[in-house]
């Protein structure tokens, strides 16, 4: 997650004198919408679909800079969750959670210790994390992640779910994910945000699908803060057409439209559409119906060397895992066909950028980007 932001920050340096030529010049705002298209066939055989918001104001996602103080005062905090997610923890069934997790201290000995700790830590910000959510969870367990396969798969820290993670859980009543997704954002995403739609206004219609869970996530750094909220669908054993690839389609909607909150300015790294692929064998990316964004370069980073072109770049572009991003450029809105694009074998079909071509996410912050269980980048 942080990699993305830091990812944004060169890009925008670096590309500052380039756009000087142009009358508007690149901005970036805190709130980053994303949409994600997750193709796991490595790990779990699931299709899921995420779309997310994130920010680091607190005028945005609405917290309260007491309850921002209590965080930052314990460093051993590292996120608090709240997620309607099916067993967002082993042993859990059937409830909703809060997960408050916490950093390993290598001066506690055995899993006694490190449970009394976490449990310690847990209850001292409990109360106030339930005025927050307007909720009232009750000490479950404390959970010891033990799984860190996701995490290597996609390259991310780990923060939320990653192996070694301490979770301190408390457990509420289940909720179904349109009312508790409508409650959450009605509480803490900021008025202009929500009458602007966006990505917000599909979260909101996919809310109400049967797979369809949320998560809230608090992500404390070292003076700051990070927010995200998120809406995932899962499509189990969905029956992909591994050739070609239509991101709209798990979103059930012909057109994707960024957020009018970015009307009044130059904003094109803030709603960003990402494809990732972890495939069962070697592939490529054969062809796209739009675009592909020249790139370069910089600081071990593929980077766009024009914001003002619509269109895909990817990273890496072939091997058992494709990750690829869609800028909107100047553009506004795009079309479920031009967001199209093909899938070849790697062994006998090469990458050609000449050709008139695709695609695809984030999280960040981590455009910021997965998120629950997928984790947060460094």
């Amino acid at each position: 997650m942080y990699k993305v932001v830091a990812f944004f920050a060169i890009f925008c340096l670096s590309i500052y004198g380039f756009f000087e030529v142009y009358a508007q010049q690149p901005q970036l705002a805190t709130l980053q919408e994303t949409v994600q298209i997750l193709i796991d066939e490595q790990l779990s055989n699931i299709v899921t679909a995420s779309i997310t918001l994130q920010t680091t104001s607190n005028l945005e996602i609405l917290i309260p800079s007491e309850v921002e103080q209590l965080l930052l005062k314990n460093d051993r905090i590292v996120a608090v969750i709240l997620t309607n997610k099916e067993q967002c923890v082993l042993g859990v069934q059937n409830e909703a959670c809060i997960l408050i997790n916490v950093s390993r201290d290598d001066s506690e000995r055995g899993i006694l210790e490190i449970q009394e700790a976490a449990k310690e830590i847990g209850g001292s910000v409990i109360n106030d994390i339930n005025s927050v959510f307007d909720t009232n969870a009750e000490f479950h367990s404390v959970f010891v992640h033990p799984s860190d396969a996701a995490n290597v798969a996609l390259e991310t820290s780990g923060v939320v779910a990653g192996k070694g993670t301490i979770s301190a859980v408390y457990t509420m009543p289940l909720e179904d994910t349109d009312s508790m997704y409508a409650k959450i954002s009605s509480m803490l995403i900021a008025k202009e945000i929500r009458d602007s739609g966006g990505f917000y206004e599909i979260a909101k219609a996919l809310s109400s699908e049967p797979t369809a869970t949320m998560t809230f996530s608090i992500l404390p750094r070292e003076n700051s803060f990070f927010y995200q909220i998120q809406l995932s669908i899962d499509y189990p054993n969905s029956p992909v057409n591994k050739e070609i690839i239509s991101p709209l389609e798990f979103l059930k909607i012909d057109t994707l439209t960024r957020s009018n909150y970015f009307a009044n300015g130059f904003y094109p790294l803030n709603s960003v559409l990402e494809v990732v692929i972890l495939s069962s064998e070697s592939t490529n990316v054969n062809q796209v119906n739009t675009n592909i964004i020249p790139t370069q370069i910089i600081g071990g980073e593929k980077i766009p060397k024009d914001l003002s072109i619509d269109g895909w770049f990817f990273e890496p572009e072939s091997g058992n895992k494709i990750d690829g991003k869609y800028l909107f450029g100047q553009k506004f809105s795009v079309n479920k066909n031009e967001l199209i694009f093909t899938l070849g074998t790697a062994e006998t079909t090469s990458f050609d950028e000449s050709l008139v071509i695709l695609l695809i996410i984030v999280i960040v912050a981590g455009a910021a980007a997965a998120y629950f269980l997928k984790g947060y980048k460094k």
